[in-house]
């Protein structure tokens, strides 16, 4: 019989696929250039930086009430339905910044704004899909998947540097939105297929199902109700609240912290590209890790990377020091969606992954919204960043010690 199954597995192609989406994503756009959007936001409202901080927060804390909801949204409705119509909504708010006056509520309800949408428009519908169609290797998927995100952060700060520069704020969050309808919104829209059987396909290429198989093996698994009341999931919430508030204080700060020191705006945005590339780094390499180790220990040792390069950050005021801390921090921000993504099918199934997944997403956002606003609240009371980057520190190396506590998968791959 002769075989029409093409060489290449179309599950390579939706991970491709979703690595474009979330190359021009909410994270990268929104939260990893952050940084230098407060800054400039900063001069035009004469306000502090915990003022500036708060609308970062307001984002996050948003984003964290809302994306159990769409998590929700895409168990009951699937991906696509919830990912197109909420990004193409996410890339018109950030063209909407070009009509913001200098009211800092306007400034706030624009970030509550994109924080509404989010969820919907973020890793979370991308994992959902991809995790349908990989189960073996599962891990390395999610990272191919995730590459899109680290070469985002590697690219969009400095781009984000220069647009700033040349035309201003609002305008360089214009050019971002319509980027975003243009580019990754009908790529995604013709391309993102969200189960393999659907095209007679079986995850991991494994061979062919049949398209009328209604019920499949990978959508099993606990409900959201059973999933809150194991101590893994709480376990897991604990320690990626911590790493996250420490993760996200450093990084939306870095370019204030070496401004501060006396570095220049390039060598901000040098370290804060060195911190995307960390963060490519975390996305290769975790990946397969996942698939080939316990994936809790692969975590232990991404987040007390994160504690060692605050320490960095915080005791060497050099240059080459701050660029070591950048990718240390961008290792362990690099490997966090993975791991959340990795770990909720391991330990909850696929059955509820949405709304699983929305609700530790929640948590990844409140934590890394008040991690922003403490070490901008920080420096405002002391003067310096001292004192928050000790407590961060402490925060990183509690996170290790409660992800290696993590016990055997609920859910294995299948055998090869």
């Amino acid at each position: 019989m002769r075989n029409d199954r093409p060489k290449v597995f179309y599950g390579w192609w939706v991970a491709l696929t979703a690595a474009l989406g979330l190359f021009l994503n909410t994270a990268t756009i929104v939260v990893f250039s952050f940084g230098f959007f407060a800054k400039a936001i900063g001069q035009e409202f004469h306000g502090g930086r915990a003022k500036i901080s708060l609308a970062f927060t307001i984002h996050n804390l948003t984003a964290a009430l809302f994306i159990p909801l769409a998590g929700r949204l895409v168990d009951r409705y699937g991906p696509r339905k919830v990912l197109l119509p909420f990004t193409a909504v996410f890339g018109s708010i950030l063209i909407s910044s070009w009509f913001l006056s200098e009211a800092t509520w306007q400034l706030y309800v624009f970030y509550f704004a994109l924080g509404v949408v989010s969820g919907g428009a973020g890793a979370m519908p991308y994992t959902d899909i991809v995790s349908h169609w990989f189960d073996r290797r599962r891990g390395l998927a999610i990272s191919v998947m995730m590459l899109g995100m680290g070469l985002g952060a590697i690219v969009i700060p400095s781009v984000t540097q220069r647009l700033i520069a040349t035309l201003g704020w609002r305008l360089a969050y214009t050019v971002f939105g319509c980027s975003i309808i243009l580019i990754p919104l009908p790529v995604v829209a013709a391309f993102l297929k969200e189960r393999p059987e659907n095209m007679g396909l079986l995850p991991d290429g494994a061979g062919e199902a049949r398209v009328s198989t209604s019920i499949v093996a990978n959508d099993v698994g606990l409900s959201l109700r059973d999933a809150v009341r194991t101590r893994e999931f709480w376990t897991m919430v604990c320690s990626l609240f911590l790493v996250t508030a420490s993760v996200h204080a450093c990084f939306i700060h870095l370019p204030a912290i070496l401004t501060d020191r006396g570095g220049s705006a390039q060598q901000a945005a040098l370290a804060s590209s060195l911190f995307g590339v960390g963060l490519f780094m975390g996305r290769v390499g975790c990946g397969y890790l996942l698939d080939q180790f316990f994936a809790p220990r692969i975590a232990a040792l991404l987040f007390s990377a994160v504690a060692i390069g605050i320490a960095f950050l915080g005791l060497g005021h050099a240059i080459w020091s701050a660029c070591i801390a950048a990718v240390l921090v961008g290792l362990g921000i690099g490997a966090e969606v993975d791991i959340i993504a990795y770990l909720t099918s391991r330990y909850f199934g696929l059955r509820s992954y949405g709304a699983i997944f929305g609700w530790i997403w929640a948590v990844f956002g409140v934590s890394g919204g008040l991690g922003a606003y403490l070490m901008g609240f920080g420096f405002d009371k002391t003067g310096s960043y001292a004192a928050p980057l000790i407590g961060f520190f402490c925060a990183g190396g509690l996170a290790t010690l409660l992800i290696v506590s993590l016990g055997p998968y609920r859910y294995r791959a299948a055998c090869t």
